[in-house]
C-alpha cells in the first residue's frame, strides 16, 4: 500500500492462534472487564449517594473512576470481540478513535493523579488553608483542566499520527491501536513531527512526576513530625492509596514505553500492554477501598441497600 488513504482497516496482534486459547482469552478479559466495571461503578455510585463523601478527595476519586472506565472500555471490548469472532481486523476510523480515546483517558488520568497529589499536600501540609485552596469551585476547575488537557493532548497526537502516510502494511503489533505501533508503519520523514510532540510529552510527564515526588517528600516530612502515632497512621492512610495508584500507573507505563529495544519481543510487548492498559483500571478501586474506611463503609451501605430493595 503506497499511502494511508488506501487503508480501510488494520490488523491487530492476536493473543492466540488456536480456538481454545482464543476463547480462554475472551473469558479472562470478560472477567477482568466486568470486575473493573462493577468496582468503578460502585465507587462512583457510593460517592454520589453518600453526602459524607462529598469532599475534594472523593470528588477527584470519582473522576479517576470515570477515566478508568474509559481506559479499559477503549481497548478490552474490541480485543474480546476479535477473539470471540476469530478476527484481527479493526477499521481505520475505529483505530483512530481507539488511539484518541485511550490517549485522552490515560493522559487525563495522569494529570488528575498530579492534582490529587496536590490535594493531599494541602490537606496535610496546609490544613488551615485547605478550605480556601480546595473549595468546590477550585476543585471543579482543576478537574476540568485535567480533562481538557487530556482532550487536547489526545487530539494533537491522534491528528499528527494519522496525517502521516503509511506504506509499511497494516499490521499493528499490539492488541489495540497505539501510536508507537502506528509510527512503525510510516514511510515518511514527517514522523519526526510526531517524535517532537512525544519529546514534549515526555518533558511534561516528567514535570508532573517531579511535582508528585516533591509533594510526597514534603508530605512525609510533615507526617513524621506529627507527635502522635495515631495521627501519623491517619495521615499515611490518606496518602498510601493514591501513592500506590501513582506507582502502578507510572511504573507500568514507563516500562512499556522506555524498556530497552534489546529485550523487546511481541510476547513481552503484549504482556506489558496488558499491565499498563488493563490492570490499573481494574486494580485501582481495590486499592482505594482496601485502605479507606469511609469508602468501605459507603460501599457496604450501598450493597446492603441494593440487597434490601431486591428482597
Amino acid at each position: 500500500m503506497s499511502n494511508s488513504s488506501f487503508l480501510n482497516e488494520f490488523l491487530l496482534l492476536a493473543f492466540a492462534d488456536t480456538r481454545q486459547l482464543q476463547l480462554l482469552h475472551f473469558s479472562l478479559f470478560l472477567g477482568i472487564y466486568l470486575a473493573a466495571l462493577l468496582a468503578n461503578i460502585l465507587i462512583i455510585t457510593s460517592i454520589v449517594c453518600d453526602h459524607h463523601l462529598h469532599t475534594p478527595m472523593y470528588f477527584f476519586l470519582l473522576n479517576l473512576s470515570l477515566l478508568d472506565l474509559g481506559t479499559i472500555s477503549t481497548t478490552v471490548p474490541k480485543s474480546m470481540a476479535n477473539s470471540l469472532w476469530n478476527t484481527r481486523a479493526i477499521s481505520y476510523s475505529g483505530c483512530a478513535a481507539q488511539v484518541f480515546l485511550f490517549l485522552f483517558s490515560i493522559s487525563a488520568e495522569y494529570f488528575l493523579l498530579t492534582i490529587m497529589a496536590y490535594d493531599r499536600f494541602v490537606a496535610i501540609c496546609r490544613p488551615l488553608h485547605y478550605g480556601t485552596l480546595m473549595g468546590s469551585r477550585a476543585c471543579v476547575k482543576m478537574a476540568a483542566a485535567a480533562w481538557g488537557s487530556g482532550f487536547l493532548y489526545a487530539l494533537l497526537h491522534t491528528g499528527n499520527t494519522f496525517s502521516l502516510p503509511l506504506c509499511q502494511g497494516n499490521v499493528v503489533g499490539q492488541f489495540f491501536c497505539e501510536i508507537p505501533q502506528i509510527l512503525r508503519l510510516s514511510c515518511s520523514d514527517s514522523y519526526l513531527r510526531e517524535v517532537g510532540a512525544l519529546v514534549a510529552t515526555v518533558c511534561l510527564g516528567f514535570g508532573c512526576f517531579v511535582f508528585i515526588v516533591l509533594s510526597y517528600v514534603q508530605i512525609f516530612t510533615a507526617v513524621l513530625r506529627i507527635p502522635s502515632e495515631q495521627g501519623q497512621h491517619k495521615a499515611f492512610s490518606m496518602c498510601l492509596p493514591h501513592l500506590a495508584v501513582v506507582s502502578l500507573f507510572i511504573s507500568t507505563g514507563s516500562f512499556a514505553y522506555l524498556k530497552p529495544p534489546s529485550i523487546s519481543s511481541p510476547a513481552l510487548d503484549l504482556v506489558v500492554a496488558v499491565l499498563y492498559a488493563v490492570v490499573p483500571p481494574a486494580v485501582n478501586p481495590l486499592i482505594y477501598s482496601m485502605r479507606n474506611k469511609e469508602l468501605r463503609d459507603a460501599l457496604k451501605k450501598l450493597i446492603q441497600l441494593v440487597l434490601v430493595q431486591q428482597q
